[in-house]
């Protein structure tokens, strides 16, 4: 990003990836850098990030909502989704907080005036179609509510003939009954025997043990999280066409009347998290309809797991889940988006047993998760916007990022956005902006578990800054195609055979399928990675010059024929550890067994015993698109392929500054490196093979080559030190009314009156210059460090930098009067030498630091009365680590110019 193109003049190389290429002429081609130049430097807002904008309650005012639409669009925020969350507070008419119910006439009118404001603003405004998550509410009556398969064991003594008596629960229904030999928890479900479902039929006695197996259609009984007032209810059933329709109906079609004209751009379905749904009323037909045999018979198998018709029957019953949520959640919702003239915005992975396909039925696939180097839920999205043709793919970024609320830094937010950009996003959403009125003080209303980017974060200031990064590098990275060698298959036969009752997750058993080790070790050799399943191949092939097949046990004959004929036609194929040997359904299929042969056994792919040597296997089917002699652990890129150019944005992951020697698989003669902070293209030399490239800590660059000549080579030249600024500072606290001279840089802990202050500090002090340095000058403040992550540090969603900057946390320079910049992370560097005179000059730093100082000077808030009220609907996280942070300017300050000649 950065200021690090002025700053470390890194250098790059390429190597040529053929022989044969073709250029576009020298006018056409030179224009379109050109055009992709002057996009870089100023891009469209449609390429700027967006906001979930929390309503809590709904207690909403219109002139708070006006307030905080006109700020998101000068924080350079390009919309806002409009997302209905639990109560804040109990209801206080003398402050003008009432919570209007979900869908009330008032709320309704609330989201009309936001969408209607937010519009003339510029704003693009979507809409979550219900309440906190997942779909449901109090129009989802409990039989149309999520469904579980319940297992009921009872012990049957051996001289019994009847079967005893069993409860069921509320809208509970028996299905099926079997009798199997052994006791409840060991029994085999070989034996099992189904009975009629009248209860009062007798059972012939026996000599051994019995247990009987009461199969129960009953329900989750989950609720929707987070609802706000009105909005509570149970979550929805979604394998259910008429529980889907319902909700649409009394819920979808409301929220849109509120749209008026003018619909949102796009609806949204949140996380689905419908957990442990498995069963739906109409399963036993349709799955008797799909798979051709009736499943009640097969209940015991299905239960117990462990043998080979089992895994079948688990196969078979994940299969038809799957189609059921693609036909009745997916499909139905999108065609209703559609009919409504707006577009359907999914979180298509959990629970209920979407897969990577199911994505092709929604108009914008989303992301969420920064796992860049294991699987994760985000590359699955970004994978199947590149299969089906899409070519924005978003990302609910942030969520947990530096927890507790308010810790987060702009440097955190770049350590995790530069990820999501690794993994294919192009389209932020923020999580997230809180609705937070006037009344309710400092540091105002936050979700339970997420970063808050409102004008409540002291640091708010630098935010144009930071969203005008995330806006250049979404606007590079929808430029061109990707350009993705590897493709992985995920083995989602594999992983419906592997579904338990309660368990029903395509993408919770790739976590365990597709092992970290695995996906390293194709990063780490210098390619990007695209997932595609089975039924992605049958539809369109492979479009991939490798594909990499993980340990498989199972996989279709129709997508076995599709590799067979990739394979003949120069497709290079890649298996790690087993190669598959059963068809989908877990037959060993002659068909199945001949491919597979012809495949893995006779030399026309490569097997690979284990993920260690997979590397050097794919340097033998393909050139690596970035390769690296050091650092291959840590620096990640995403390549985009244009029709006369190739963009590369490569990113530092790590915590210290690295410099690694880099070959660029590219058929164009020269390269340029893009500052994605200033919007600058600064031309660079062409360099030979093995040259270094330079990251600070988090740091990151851009990479243009093309057939376009640059307009001057650089040199690169030594700096050296114009000025010491380290001491006489005077520092302002404004709402403090204090001021300080300080000899030495101090931490605002140091001081009793500053350590649990949020807000802004204003540093100030005067400098000689006898003479301007000829060459460009910067300011810099030296002084960060790298810090190790704790061992017992949790592994969950959340992420943060690892690393104690010298500015805590940002800030922004004025020179004589001048705005110079803004300083948020590494290196805290900015270009100064426009704004210095000769003689006699004035610089102002206004450092801003977390609002976490002030919050921990605050008792903790008694959530007793809006508990009594509303039920315990959100726990706030991590409150014991709610302590004050060091803040300030705390390194070394200097000015630095390049020697002349």
């Amino acid at each position: 990003m950065t200021n690090s193109v002025q700053r470390s003049r890194a250098h790059w190389c390429f190597a040529l990836a053929s022989l044969l290429f073709s250029v576009l002429p020298p006018l056409q081609g030179q224009s379109l850098v050109e055009d992709l130049r002057r996009g870089f430097a100023n891009p469209p807002d449609t390429a700027k990030p967006m906001v979930r904008w929390w309503w809590f309650g709904i207690a909403a005012e219109k002139p708070e909502m006006l307030r905080e639409l006109q700020q998101m669009k000068a924080d350079g925020f390009g919309g806002a989704e409009l997302a209905f969350e639990y109560p804040q507070v109990v209801d206080d008419p003398a402050k003008g907080l009432i919570n209007r119910p979900f869908l009330s006439a008032a709320m309704l009118d609330d989201v009309t005036y936001a969408q209607s404001e937010g519009r003339k603003l510029g704003l693009r405004i979507d809409v979550t179609l219900g309440s906190g998550w997942p779909y449901g509410g109090p129009a989802t009556s409990l039989a149309q509510a999520a469904g579980r398969l319940r297992c009921l064991e009872i012990a049957i003594p051996p001289d019994a003939t009847r079967l005893p008596a069993f409860q069921l629960e509320e809208g509970e229904s028996v299905i099926s009954i079997s009798l199997v030999s052994g006791e409840p928890k060991h029994w085999d479900a070989a034996t099992a025997q189904l009975l009629a479902l009248n209860p009062t039929r007798g059972i012939a006695p026996s000599k051994t043990s019995r247990t009987a197996l009461i199969f129960i259609a009953g329900h989750t009984r989950q609720r929707v999280k987070r609802a706000a007032v009105g909005a509570e209810g149970w979550v929805l059933d979604p394998f259910s066409r008429e529980a889907v329709a319902t909700h649409l109906k009394s819920v979808g079609e409301p929220l849109l009347s509120a749209f008026g004209t003018t619909p949102p751009y796009a609806i949204f379905s949140d996380s689905l998290e419908a957990y442990g749904a498995d069963w739906t009323p109409e399963l036993p037909d349709q799955f008797h309809k799909r798979r051709g045999y009736d499943l009640l018979p097969h209940l015991p198998e299905l239960v117990s797991g462990g043998t080979p018709a089992a895994e079948k029957v688990r196969h078979d019953w994940g299969k038809t889940l799957t189609e059921l949520v693609d036909e009745n959640y997916l499909s139905q919702i999108n065609a209703w988006a559609i009919g409504h003239h707006t577009k359907f915005r999914s979180q298509t992975y959990g629970e209920p047993a979407v897969s990577l396909s199911s994505q092709r039925l929604v108009a914008l696939p989303e992301g969420e998760g920064p796992q860049w180097r294991a699987f994760s839920t985000l590359r699955w999205a970004s994978s199947a916007n590149h299969l089906f043709g899409n070519n924005v793919t978003s990302a609910e970024t942030f969520t947990w990022l530096h927890s507790p609320v308010f810790r987060a830094t702009p440097l955190d937010m770049k350590a995790e956005v530069d990820l999501h950009f690794l993994i294919g996003v192009n389209q932020i959403i923020c999580h997230g902006w809180p609705y937070s009125p006037p009344e309710a003080g400092e540091p105002g209303w936050s979700l339970y578990a997420a970063a808050v980017f409102n004008d409540h974060n002291p640091w708010h200031p630098v935010m144009p800054d930071v969203a005008r990064y995330m806006q250049r590098v979404s606007y590079l990275l929808r430029q061109g195609e990707p350009a993705t060698q590897i493709a992985l298959l995920l083995p989602t036969d594999d992983a419906w055979a592997s579904f338990s009752p309660g368990h029903v997750t395509v993408t919770g058993e790739m976590a365990r399928l597709i092992s970290p080790a695995l996906m390293s070790s194709i990063l780490s050799a210098g390619y990007n990675v695209d997932f595609i399943d089975a039924d992605a191949i049958d539809r369109l092939g492979i479009p991939s010059p490798v594909l990499v097949i993980p340990p498989t046990e199972r996989i279709p004959v129709a997508a076995l024929r599709k590799i067979q004929h990739y394979v003949s036609a120069g497709g290079r194929v890649i298996s790690v550890g087993r190669a598959p040997s059963l068809d989908g359904e877990g037959q060993a299929d002659a068909e199945v067994t001949s491919l597979s042969r012809q495949l893995f056994e006779l030399s026309k792919s490569t097997f690979v015993p284990d993920e260690s040597t997979l590397g050097a296997a794919l340097h033998k089917a393909a050139i690596p698109d970035l390769q690296l002699t050091s650092d291959k652990d840590e620096i990640g890129f995403v390549r985009r392929k244009l029709s006369n150019a190739d963009i590369y944005f490569v990113v530092n992951t790590s915590n210290h500054p690295t410099t690694a020697h880099a070959t660029f698989s590219t058929t164009y003669k020269f390269g340029e490196q893009w500052d994605a902070g200033t919007g600058a293209a600064v031309p660079g030399r062409i360099l030979s093979i093995d040259t270094p490239i330079e990251f600070a800590p988090y740091g990151s660059a851009v990479f243009v080559f093309s057939d376009t000549p640059p307009s001057a080579p650089l040199q690169q030249r030594p700096m050296k030190q114009v000025a010491d600024l380290n001491a006489d500072w005077n520092v302002i606290f404004p709402t403090l009314h204090k001021s300080v001279n300080e000899q030495s840089l101090t931490d605002w802990l140091a001081d009793p009156s500053t350590k649990f202050y949020s807000g802004v500090a204003v540093y100030q002090r005067d400098f000689l210059l006898k003479s301007l340095p000829s060459g460009v000058t910067f300011l810099e403040i030296e002084g960060g460090r790298s810090v190790t992550a704790p061992v017992t540090a949790p592994s969950g969603p959340g992420m943060r930098a690892w690393y104690e900057p010298p500015v805590r946390e940002a800030a922004i320079v004025f020179i004589n009067g001048h705005r110079a910049g803004f300083l948020w992370h590494p290196p805290y560097r900015i270009a100064v030498g426009p704004y210095l005179r000769p003689g006699e000059n004035h610089i102002e730093v206004r450092v801003y630091n977390t609002a976490i100082n002030g919050w921990a000077a605050m008792p903790p808030h008694d959530y007793k009365p809006l508990i009594a009220k509303y039920g315990d609907r959100f726990q706030m996280q991590d409150l014991d680590k709610v302590q004050p942070v060091s803040s300030g300017l705390l390194g070394n300050i200097r000015l630095i110019a390049e020697e002349s000649h």
